[in-house]
């Protein structure tokens, strides 16, 4: 996963969820990217 990838993903689940960005900088990029696909799912699938 590429910096501005792992950014905009943190973007995004900050908007979403209401966390913090240190909280997730401190995670792995497979958990950052399974929350980013969870919160997407979840938002697609209520359209």
């Amino acid at each position: 996963m590429s910096r501005q990838e792992r950014k905009n993903m943190i973007n995004f689940i900050e908007k979403m969820k209401g966390l913090d960005s240190s909280q997730l900088k401190n995670m792995t990029d497979q958990e950052v990217e399974h929350i980013y696909n969870s919160l997407y799912l979840k938002l697609v699938t209520q359209e």
